[in-house]
């Protein structure tokens, strides 16, 4: 490959927050409850995974409702045709946990931001060479905010958003390891998509905001 590839960067709203969630719910319906429960705490960036049945149906009427509050991205992207179906919707950003450089065409192709996940150097240089907007570092609780560290010596220009098992301590650590977001899923929701304490969410959302905005002065 000669030259830089074109990258489209992530949203302004999410790179400033640091922070990304991630929303598996049982069924697209569940999403609103929580999400206004979030967004209500200081969240500004959701991805949504196509894991739950009826997340692309869901998205027109979920971007409607929380219009210039959050960034609503799709994830757990795997092929063209999902990837083609999330843009459509109007996802805000894209997430696939594969590295693969045609997807990452695909999105810049179409204006968006995607973040292909990875584990090895070779797998995260592949999808950053290829233009993403960021790496996932996925999982990374097998690894720890260490290997970013050792990440920026080889890739000193690589975005990083870890994510897998990231609890409020990692998040802090992988911030100050040079990670330029969190995706954090399980240790923040809980079990709010099971019918879990709602008022507890959200104060364990704005204990992960607190950190992410500590972590930015």
């Amino acid at each position: 490959m000669t030259g830089e590839a074109r990258r489209v960067a992530l949203p302004a709203r999410t790179a400033e927050s640091r922070l990304i969630v991630v929303a598996r719910a049982e069924r697209a319906e569940d999403y609103a409850p929580v999400l206004d429960v979030l967004i209500d705490a200081g969240i500004r960036s959701v991805e949504l995974t196509l894991t739950t049945p009826g997340t692309l149906d869901h998205l027109p009427d979920l971007l409607r409702r929380y219009e210039g509050a959050v960034d609503l991205g799709v994830g757990t992207v795997t092929n063209g045709d999902e990837l083609a179906r999330a843009v459509d919707a109007g996802a805000s950003y894209l997430v696939t946990p594969i590295t693969t450089a045609a997807l990452v065409t695909q999105a810049t192709a179409a204006g968006v931001p995607i973040v292909p996940g990875g584990l090895t150097p070779t797998e995260l240089f592949t999808s950053w060479s290829a233009g993403a907007s960021a790496v996932k570092i996925f999982p990374a609780g097998q690894v720890g905010a260490s290997y970013l560290k050792d990440l920026r010596g080889p890739f000193p220009d690589i975005v990083a958003v870890p994510s897998g098992g990231i609890d409020l301590a990692e998040a802090d650590a992988w911030l100050t390891a040079g990670a330029a977001a969190v995706s954090v899923g399980g240790p923040l929701l809980g079990d709010a998509f099971r019918g879990g304490d709602l008022r507890a969410l959200r104060d364990r959302a704005a204990a992960f905001v607190a950190v992410c905005n500590r972590s930015a002065t």
